[in-house]
């Protein structure tokens, strides 16, 4: 499948991996994974059970589960994890590896641990160890501006849903012991658009579809595992989120059209009522998938197409950082992850991390190395 045709959907990879294993009589097989305790059996499946499409579900909107008011103040106001300058390092994020044997209808997945790599030459460091219960990376992952803090989803297993854990980094890049975040209110966690950590790392954000029609965006406690959530009806699909550094508002990208402030301060009874408003709307061609604050808050990063502009908070013209060339078959969307510096930005294609000065608009790309499986399944994310 053309990474340019299916460039805005984020929850892309959910169907590569059950494309092949609609039929009833499917199976999934685990290759090197840790073997859970005997349990009853289940319907086979693939990795995760796929939902109705949100924009194509008839009825009305709906979640599975009620949604969450547990955080009383979803604001991240701690102080800030410091930048540590230009990033040393980058880990990256994907989703298992799947193979059908010829002639059959079984999956055959084949975990893969998330990694960590040093950022001037794409070069493998360490492998990150998974918490228990988890048997795989995802594919997403966050970065605090120090640039040693890391959120990343992770694959529970065949008709489970994705979890989140966190994991710091030495200054040798090293990855400590994973930390399992334990929510304390369910949710449908099969589809998810995106995830971001706030500056300080106690709080992540993350973005689902509502069947039917519209997204929730949720603001989990990494400490205690409570959440908030809101929705939204107008916008099926919420591609992108930044905190901003003060910890008091989020960023989001609405559709792919439009770069919007959640206001956290301003919150109503209802979990469709926060204070939002629009920066830009755009009816240009090119979508928008991700959006970055500045260091002191100021303005948001997002690129339409390829090419990356700034425009401040309060509204007005965009500024153009840089419009780096892309390969032909590249993403008609540009995912990207910004350093705490505001300086440096990151996005992933073919195996390749491509780095772009934000001050000089100088680019350039280094080739990906893994421990594991290299340049196998679809290409990583990544983040620094």
């Amino acid at each position: 499948m053309s990474s340019r045709a299916s460039a805005t959907l984020a929850g892309l990879a959910l169907a590569v991996l059950v494309a092949g294993c609609a039929d009833s009589a499917d199976r999934v097989s685990l290759v090197n994974a840790p073997q859970p305790p005997a349990s009853p059996p289940q319907p086979s499946s693939t990795v995760l059970l796929p939902r109705p499409s949100p924009m194509m579900s008839s009825g009305p909107v709906r979640h599975p589960f009620p949604m969450a008011t547990s955080l009383a103040d979803p604001m991240a106001t701690g102080t800030p994890l410091p930048a540590t300058g230009r990033p040393r390092f980058f880990v990256s994020a994907r989703t298992p590896l799947v193979h059908f044997p010829e002639g059959s209808k079984s999956g055959v997945f084949t975990p893969v641990p998330p990694a960590v790599h040093n950022a001037e030459t794409g070069a493998f460091v360490a492998n990150i160890s998974l918490p228990p219960g988890i048997a795989s990376s995802w594919h997403l992952v966050a970065a605090a501006r120090d640039n040693r803090t890391f959120a990343i989803a992770g694959w529970t297993g065949p008709k489970t849903e994705i979890r989140f854990f966190l994991v710091r980094l030495g200054d040798d890049g090293r990855p400590g012991k994973p930390v399992a975040v334990t929510q304390t209110d369910p949710d449908d966690l099969s589809a998810i658009y995106d995830l971001a950590l706030s500056a300080d790392g106690t709080r992540l954000a993350y973005s689902t579809p509502l069947i039917g029609g519209g997204a929730k965006i949720s603001v989990l406690d990494v400490a205690t595992g409570r959440r908030r959530d809101w929705k939204t009806l107008t916008h099926s699909m919420v591609t992108g989120l930044s905190w901003a550094p003060d910890g008091r508002s989020l960023a989001c990208v609405l559709g792919g059209r439009a770069l919007a402030l959640l206001d956290l301060a301003r919150l109503g009874t209802g979990p469709d009522s926060a204070a939002s408003r629009i920066v830009k709307s755009s009816m240009d061609a090119r979508p928008i998938e991700s959006v970055a604050h500045t260091p002191d808050g100021g303005a948001l990063i997002y690129a339409s197409g390829h090419t990356v502009e700034r425009v401040p908070v309060t509204g007005g013209p965009a500024q153009v950082l840089a419009r780096p060339e892309l390969p032909r078959d590249a993403s008609l969307s540009l995912r990207f992850s910004v350093d705490g510096t505001g300086e440096h930005l990151l996005y992933v294609h073919g195996w390749r991390a491509y780095r772009v000065g934000l001050a000089d608009g100088a680019a350039g790309s280094v080739p990906i190395t893994v421990g594991e499986r290299p340049s196998e399944g679809n290409s990583p994310r990544a983040a620094w």
